[in-house]
């Protein structure tokens, strides 16, 4: 027990009898015996009440004995089955689960990964991608700052995810190579390039990369199909040291829709794995081109930004112009991007409210907010001559379009005057303003949908550098380009708006998990929870139907399905009761990622080992990897001292004591008429 508490354990007893005198002795007039009792009686009160404050406690030290941790992560994507390793692996599993001495030594504990990582010893085969970095990465922060061991068991072909050979783990890994390690004369399409989007009439580029891996001179056809006919075919050879070719052509789009097609490679003589050897793309071909106007009154980063990022899609075009240019007519664009208009514009907004065309308009620090508010074109904002940073805070709730959070809260700040922003149309906010890392419910970029003329806002200037922040987090400019993409979709199009909008793939490969979403409004275009959403699939082969309906999520349909065979479908997207359906058509591509590699990795698993200071093993060395973990002296139990305060007395046996020693006193002073 500490001094302290010893001193005010010694105060409490000399204050209760104190006060206890206090009441009984002080300028008493008479005193016996029964004084003295209620004197007593009430001192120890007193000094239990003053006890329960203290609440004295001691030091209590305990032992506990912590044994290593051993963390078995088992591949369970269906690579382990197309190797035929699974029933492999399940006894290599029962080995680990049933040697009592390895149980003894280690807290043993399995996961499964795959397309996801999960504390698990129930195991399918069946995820469409393997990405090791994650669990390994998982494993690393729950059992952070532990003496472990971790058993990896994978064929060691990651398709998902960082390189895990250079995950920065401090656990000892022990690699069980799951698979075939012996190397077979393989030809596959290791990659194939090609955009998403073409125009009619127009050719679009087609690159692929055919890896050879093998000690022969081979020669092999490349081919593309479309429609069932070869359209594109040429020879390759290759040797050991020769072992890549990079093909490139151009295909002509001739019909409107989304096109589907097949490059494939031919069989070499001995080949074990064919199922690498063919890659099926589509291209949505379109017949008519965006075009977007890109005005300003003066040069800035902006405005080649919004370039790249419009025209990363090829069905549109961007041209910048400078006011005071007699070179275009606005009425030959879908979209003008008016970029901090001042009064040279005054112009520029005639034409755009007399013809109805859709715009988006981006201020900042050099924008004449008097001329703005004079147009009427639903915006305005008191402001004065002094700009302002502001973030940028996601609505999650926004639903004109889909969009996700590309991490927008942590983008630098855009600049734009200060001053309070009215959006006197119907609107919707996407991004709200934020001013150091306080939120408001002032728009930062909202939409407009006035009578089908379509309005967007973006209040700041610098969004050049949130396309190279997004490229820092995500070493991929994508994100904010479909960001920017989305936006220009929207407000390029004079299309009245669809109640019922489908988001889905058209090409998905065999096996994979189809995920398909669905938007769907009520005549005020409010979103309906209330609908039933059904998904027809048609089999163009067999004409065989399924439907499935869709589930309510997050003010959306989702919809997940599994086991579609390989082949074109055509699909219908309804609303029960209502007469809205959206039709098109998609393909379950007979390409699956994980049986594409011939063999296991194993070399790779070795030097994952070796970074670690571990060991590789191969699938038949599983009683010498139990063995040698049972015979490693570096994992041993760990005593450990657990101290923590504990306290001496019982507060529910004081408490009735108190109230007992009170009733005493009580009956004791009626019976003797000091009441």
């Amino acid at each position: 027990m500490e001094t302290s508490t010893i001193i005010f354990i010694v105060l409490a007893f000399v204050i209760s009898i104190a006060i206890a005198y206090f009441q009984y002795y002080f300028k008493a007039k008479r005193v016996g015996n029964i004084t003295l009792l209620l004197f007593a009686l009430r001192s120890m009160v007193i000094f239990l009440l003053l006890l329960l404050l203290i609440n004295p406690s001691i030091d209590k030290k305990s032992f506990i004995n912590q044994k290593p941790a051993l963390s078995v992560l088992v591949d369970n994507s269906r690579s382990t089955q197309f190797f035929k390793q699974d029933s492999l692996v399940n006894q290599l599993i029962n080995s680990i689960k049933n040697n009592d001495r390895l149980q003894k030594k280690f807290d043993v504990s399995f996961y499964s990964f795959g397309e996801q990582f999960a504390f698990n010893d129930s195991l399918s085969f069946d995820e469409d991608q393997t990405n090791i970095s994650e669990a390994l990465v998982n494993i690393e922060d729950l059992n952070k700052g532990k003496n472990d061991a971790v058993i990896l068991m994978s064929d060691g072909n990651q398709t998902l995810g960082n390189d895990y050979e250079y995950v920065n783990t401090k656990k000892t890994v022990f690699p069980v190579a799951i698979g075939d390690t012996l190397k077979y004369d393989d030809i596959r399409i290791s990659q194939l390039n090609v955009n998403r989007y073409s125009f009619i009439n127009n050719q679009f580029p087609v690159e692929a990369i055919v890896l050879y891996e093998g000690n022969q001179s081979v020669r092999a056809n490349f081919t593309i199909e479309h429609r069932g006919k070869v359209i594109y075919r040429k020879q390759v050879r290759l040797t050991a040291d020769k072992n890549t070719e990079t093909i490139r052509t151009n295909i002509k789009s001739e019909r409107e829709g989304v096109n589907f097609y097949k490059a494939r490679v031919s069989f070499i003589e001995g080949e074990k794995n064919r199922n690498n050897n063919s890659k099926s793309f589509s291209v949505e071909v379109i017949d008519k081109q965006s075009q977007i106007l890109i005005l300003s009154s003066m040069y800035h980063p902006d405005l080649g930004t919004l370039k790249k990022s419009i025209e990363r899609d090829q069905q549109r075009k961007a041209t910048i112009e400078l006011i005071d240019s007699k070179d275009f007519k606005i009425d030959d664009f879908q979209l003008v991007i008016l970029y901090q208009p001042n009064f040279q514009f005054k112009d520029a907004f005639k034409q755009i409210k007399d013809k109805k065309i859709n715009f988006f308009l981006i201020s900042g620090s050099k924008t004449d907010w008097q001329l703005i508010n004079s147009e009427a074109i639903g915006i305005r904002k008191n402001s004065i001559d002094q700009s302002e940073d502001y973030g940028a805070n996601f609505n999650a709730g926004y639903l004109i379009f889909s969009q996700k959070d590309i991490d927008f809260n942590n983008f630098p700040p855009l600049k734009d005057k200060f001053g309070e922003t009215l959006i006197n149309i119907p609107h919707q906010t996407l991004l709200y303003q934020s001013i150091n890392g306080f939120s408001s419910k002032e728009p930062m970029l909202a939409t407009a949908d006035e009578n089908n003329h379509k309005k967007v806002f973006l209040l700041g200037e610098g969004i050049w550098r949130w396309r190279s922040s997004s490229f820092l987090n995500t070493n991929s400019f994508e994100s904010f380009d479909e960001f920017i993409g989305n936006i220009i979709q929207y407000a390029s199009s004079k299309k009245v708006r669809d109640r019922l909008a489908v988001d889905i793939e058209s090409i998905y490969n065999a096996n994979s998990l189809i995920k398909v979403g669905a938007f769907y409004v009520n005549n005020n275009f409010e979103f309906d929870d209330r609908a039933t959403l059904i998904f027809t699939a048609v089999n163009k082969e067999t004409n065989e139907s399924k439907s499935y309906p869709f589930s309510l999520a997050n003010n959306s349909y989702q919809l997940e399905i599994e086991g579609l065979e390989s082949g074109e479908y055509d699909y219908t997207v309804r609303v029960e009761g209502q007469n809205i359906n959206r039709k098109g058509t998609f393909r379950v591509s007979e390409y699956s990622v994980e049986e594409q590699f011939t063999n296991a990795d194993h070399q790779k698993l070795a030097r994952l080992a070796d970074k670690t200071n571990g060991k590789m093993y191969y699938g038949d060395q599983g009683q010498t990897l139990i063995n040698d973990l049972i015979e490693n002296n570096q994992y041993v139990t760990v005593q450990r001292s657990i101290q923590r305060k504990e306290s001496i007395i019982d507060w529910k046996w004081i408490m009735f004591l108190i109230v007992g020693l009170l009733a005493v006193e009580w009956f004791t002073r009626k019976y003797h008429g000091k009441i």
